[in-house]
């Protein structure tokens, strides 16, 4: 089967959750250091598949199993440079389990034999360090259109070498973030990386709940945000060409989410009447009435009071106590209105001084209804069937929370 490497974004555990739900018959191999995966799929993937991902930041795809040792390596990179047109040629290395002499030997030795062969070449990173990603894309490096950059793993009985097919656009997460017409600093601002794992778990469980929009060879989803705030999630689904259906109880985040998703709308050239949306007013506390129901639910519901400092135990359980009624009452208003539709959410996480505290009670609330958690892994806590997306900067994080519908006989 096909092999990649994986280079995992700051939460890694997440990022191989996100892999296990979008690469179909994923299969890790091994963990190489925190963030780095390797794992093989049934099925050749397209460098395309990256820019849904928001979890990777590079993909590399294995070469050959003929790659013995170190010494190959330099007429692996002429070999990998053949389809190349013109004379001069760019590449880097990206290497795990290399020391920086190995590579700064390995990279001479790579312009020698390049050379050799009459190719005039330039070398981008360094020896402690590998290109930006986006050196990569303005350097033609990933398309092969001014050269490549080759990837090795190196470890105990391991020698992996393949070559760098995608790496995250920065640029264009960027953009979406901090251009987009309206943003609201005064709630947690949810990450467009996030947004896309998070809409990558509701294509999962849409496909485990039988969508057939789900398996088409371009998955399309219908996809409900009752919780839209500004729009991230909204905005991410429109990007993939997903229908979208946002609601929020305040006017404020209605106005903003439909400012921006106009504003991707001409940006992206994303016509509505080939990806359409409908933003409304509306409590996520009480009745949908749809005309069509969504195919998932996939929404950031509320991380309470936004905190500029670390909570106290007291402080952290009043908050806790609000949000578990608003979590309850979102849930059984779903289970009731809208039910046997998968759903992706998220749940705060305060972060005290002694430890943090999650919802508890909600549990409870789950229990009676027709749902059950889920993960397309094992979880890190089999107590707990959640993700735990947690940043050293902020003092609440998010549970991200899987929640697919029980069939008939399942509630009995």
């Amino acid at each position: 089967m096909p092999s990649y490497v994986a280079f995992l974004g700051h939460q890694p555990h997440i990022s191989i959750a996100e892999l296990a739900a979008v690469v179909p018959g994923f299969t890790l191999q091994k963990r190489v250091e925190k963030k780095v995966a390797i794992f093989e799929s049934p099925e050749p993937l397209k460098p395309e598949i990256l820019s849904t991902l928001g979890g990777t930041v590079v993909l590399a795809e294995k070469l050959s199993d003929s790659v013995l040792d170190i010494s190959n390596l330099p007429k692996v990179l002429v070999q990998a440079l053949e389809k190349t047109r013109g004379r001069k040629v760019t590449f880097g290395l990206r290497t795990v389990g290399l020391p920086p002499k190995t590579i700064r030997n390995l990279y001479r030795k790579c312009k020698d034999t390049l050379r050799h062969e009459g190719r005039a070449n330039r070398y981008v990173g360094t020896d402690r360090k590998p290109a930006a990603t986006v050196l990569l894309h303005d350097a033609g490096l990933l398309d092969g259109s001014h050269g490549c950059e080759l990837t090795i793993i190196a470890g105990e009985e391991l020698f992996w070498v393949g070559r760098t097919i995608a790496a995250q656009d920065v640029d264009s997460y960027t953009k979406r973030d901090m251009e987009k017409p309206v943003r609201d600093t005064t709630v947690g601002l949810l990450p467009p990386k996030l947004a896309q794992i998070m809409l990558n778990f509701g294509l999962w469980l849409a496909r485990e709940n039988g969508c057939k929009g789900a398996f088409k060879k371009t998955p399309q989803l219908l996809v409900l945000d009752p919780f839209c705030g500004t729009g991230v999630i909204p905005m991410e689904a429109l990007l993939r060409g997903w229908p979208v259906l946002a609601s929020d109880k305040v006017m404020k985040g209605v106005n903003g989410c439909s400012k921006n998703l106009d504003w991707l709308r001409k940006e992206e050239k994303i016509a509505k009447k080939d990806v359409p949306s409908a933003v409304w007013k509306q409590d996520a506390l009480k009745p949908f009435e749809l005309k069509n129901p969504p195919d998932a639910i996939v929404t950031e519901t509320s991380l309470g009071t936004p905190l500029k400092e670390r909570p106290t135990q007291k402080d952290a359980m009043k908050e806790k106590t609000e949000n578990e009624a608003l979590q309850e009452g979102f849930l059984r208003n779903i289970a009731a209105t809208l039910p046997g539709i998968p759903i992706v959410c998220t749940w705060p996480v305060w972060r005290t001084k002694a430890k943090p505290i999650f919802l508890e009670r909600i549990w409870k609330v789950l229990g009676e209804l027709p749902y059950e958690v889920v993960l397309p892994v094992e979880p890190e806590d089999p107590a707990r069937p959640t993700l735990f997306y947690r940043r050293e900067d902020q003092f609440v994080g998010r549970e991200i929370v899987l929640l697919k519908p029980k069939k008939a006989e399942e509630k009995k």
